[in-house]
């Protein structure tokens, strides 16, 4: 076994837009990354909460951009609700699809019958298409109502776009869970389900759970009993990394997917050669030192402040090396060496986009 942090792990579940691409381009690194896993042995499984393509889609969308993607690579929350709903209902049972296509044949790939009307649904899947409108919704409403099984894809408030954030499967499932006051069942992250799928299928037996974001991949790793990995290329920033609660905090902490190749005691929260971090009171941190990684100060801080108790902390920089280490992480304003997390959080700049990062946008 290798001493890397691939060497370690057999599968690697990566989620997609701000892990592996933004938008139209790959991740700077991230192809590369993939493809030396693979010839290492070590395959790659895409997983996503967007159960609005079929997994052929996205897998040729990967493709495209230079990733080596098959559908069989390719795991989507539709998937896993659908194996949510086989293995509550019997074959043949009637489910209210209020949904994508994709999602409707998911549904029926599971021996499940696909039906629109709420008095002849046993079960309802909800998963996100820009077609919900308020007829399916009403539906929805009424089945839940009178008992129906209620899966959801994921519970993601938005979707990213060109024109900013919109409304996601989460916010249309809000629409039902106010008129019911019921509580779905969710298969995507940061539910365990979909991850749970991913390594079922792959047949992993030490996954690492890659991903940008911690409210939905790192917390979704963690509930499903992986390791896992951020990477500062998309949503989490230094700030939401420290003000973290216990379930979101990651085992290791990478500028990008070049971490993989990294030590794993080099990329996990701990004190780091070069860097000092005090702590005068609570939710107060003082960064000294002169190291030359500004994410080696963020594990330190990271360390520090957790085993403090977390929470909303104020970040100081000592000396000129820890001021700039904190403005390249985002964690200073423009005229002060402080800043506050957990109420505001600002974009990593200078000292992380050498290492890939990028401009804040939603991740699905």
């Amino acid at each position: 076994m290798s001493d890397d942090l691939i060497g370690r792990h057999d599968v690697l579940l990566a989620d997609l837009d701000g892990t592996l691409y933004r938008g139209p381009s790959a991740v700077p690194g991230a192809v590369e990354a993939v493809r030396g896993a693979a010839e290492r042995g070590v395959r790659t499984v895409y997983v996503t909460n967007n159960a609005s393509r079929r997994p052929s889609a996205v897998a040729e969308h990967l493709a495209e951009l230079g990733f080596a993607a098959h559908t069989e690579d390719v795991v989507a929350s539709s998937q896993a609700a659908a194996a949510m709903l086989a293995d509550q209902l019997p074959a043949g049972a009637r489910v209210l699809v209020v949904g994508a296509e994709a999602l409707a044949v998911e549904v029926t790939g599971r021996g499940l019958r696909v039906v629109t009307r709420a008095d002849e649904a046993d079960a309802v899947v909800q998963g996100h298409s820009p077609e919900t409108g308020w007829a399916q919704l009403a539906e929805a409403t009424v089945a839940v109502r009178a008992g129906a099984l209620w899966v959801a894809c994921n519970l993601d408030p938005t979707l990213p776009t060109e024109r900013g954030p919109l409304p996601g499967n989460g916010a249309m499932v809000g629409v039902v869970r106010l008129a019911t006051g019921q509580e779905p069942q969710v298969a995507g992250k940061p539910a365990p389900a979909l991850l749970q799928e991913a390594a079922r299928r792959s047949g992993a037996q030490r996954p690492l759970m890659i991903g940008d974001r911690l409210d939905t991949d790192i917390e979704g790793g963690r509930a499903a009993g992986m390791a896992t990995l951020l990477v500062l290329t998309g949503i989490s920033d230094a700030a939401e990394l420290l003000a973290a609660p216990p379930a979101q905090r990651p085992d290791h902490i990478a500028a990008d997917l070049a971490g993989l190749t990294a030590r794993p005691e080099d990329l996990a929260p701990g004190p780091r050669p070069g860097w000092h971090v005090e702590v005068p009171g609570p939710g107060e941190l003082v960064l000294a030192g002169d190291g030359n990684d500004p994410v080696d100060a963020l594990r330190a801080l990271c360390a520090a402040h957790w085993a403090a108790g977390g929470g909303p902390v104020r970040v100081t920089g000592d000396g000129h090396s820890a001021g700039a280490a904190l403005g390249g992480l985002g964690l200073t304003a423009p005229a002060s060496a402080t800043v506050a997390t957990g109420a505001e959080h600002t974009e990593l700049e200078q000292g992380l986009r050498a290492a890939g990062a990028k401009r804040r946008q939603p991740n699905p």
